[in-house]
């Protein structure tokens, strides 16, 4: 008898905590649906805030490389205007320094407007009915030899700049040579009429040219060492003679370039411009 009331009682006992185990299970199970339910919806959302991050990622992105566009552009406009105005301010030193030396020349060389003002009072009369007779002797002889004959340095390059800077004598030489008289004859004329305004300036180059000359004769001097032996009188005489001829050709050439032309029929500014290029 005891022993059917502890199996009833044990079987009783079994039943009990089964359907506690049966709960406890149901309500661990409906906790795990409601976790895998939790968790879904928290993956749900982060592929959706993932997908938001990286739509505006995106967008950012092409926002900045807009940007980056567009200021790529402004620093390339700002630097092709400052390239331009760096080569503009290049071209203007250069303009202004080629005019400075122009002007520097023609005040080296007597071509002042003191000048100017005196060659429009000369007409073709003045250099017609000039008192000075064509050297005849010499008129065989090429006008470049009767040119090179009367005209130094300083005289050449200032007719060079007077025919290309006053019109005046450009059109008279045109008018007169070789027509009417000589080239050779023109610039005796013209130099004569205009020597009290640029006798001056002449005399000043001469000068100049002495001076140099005298200052790098004696640097050569300082520079000889003492042990060097004084060559012969004949030796000496010889070594000068090519500096001599040098000399001689270099004028010859720089005549030949600034002055002369063989015919003087074409336009006034191709004849001088022919002369000039001789």
């Amino acid at each position: 008898m005891d022993l059917w009331q502890k199996a009833r009682t044990f079987a009783e006992e079994a039943a009990r905590r089964s359907q506690e185990l049966t709960k406890e299970a149901a309500k661990r199970s409906s906790e795990i649906t409601v976790g895998s339910s939790k968790l879904s919806d928290i993956v749900s959302e982060a592929s959706k805030r993932s997908k938001e991050i990286a739509a505006e990622a995106s967008k950012r992105s092409k926002e900045f490389a807009t940007e980056a566009s567009k200021r790529a552009d402004q620093i390339r406009l700002e630097a092709a205007k400052r390239a331009d105005a760096i080569k503009s301010l290049a071209e203007n030193i250069s303009l202004s320094e080629t005019m400075r030396k122009e002007e520097e020349d023609l005040e080296r060389f007597g071509v002042t407007e003191e000048l100017r003002e005196f060659v429009q009072q000369i007409t073709l009369s003045t250099f017609r009915d000039f008192p000075l007779q064509d050297d005849s002797e010499v008129s065989d002889i090429p006008t470049e030899s009767n040119v090179r004959k009367d005209l130094n340095e300083w005289q050449v390059k200032h007719a060079s700049l007077v025919l290309s800077t006053v019109k005046e004598i450009s059109k008279l030489r045109y008018e007169l040579c070789p027509r009417i008289m000589k080239e050779r004859k023109f610039w005796r004329i013209y130099f004569i009429l205009v020597n009290s305004h640029v006798e001056p300036y002449e005399k000043r180059h001469m000068e100049n040219v002495k001076l140099k000359s005298l200052e790098q004769g004696n640097d050569a001097g300082a520079k000889e060492p003492s042990t060097v032996e004084i060559n012969p009188k004949s030796e000496a005489k010889d070594s000068n003679q090519p500096s001599k001829a040098s000399m001689s050709s270099a004028t010859e050439q720089d005549l030949d370039v600034f002055l002369l032309g063989e015919d003087s029929d074409d336009d006034p500014g191709t004849a001088n411009t022919f002369s000039l290029m001789r």
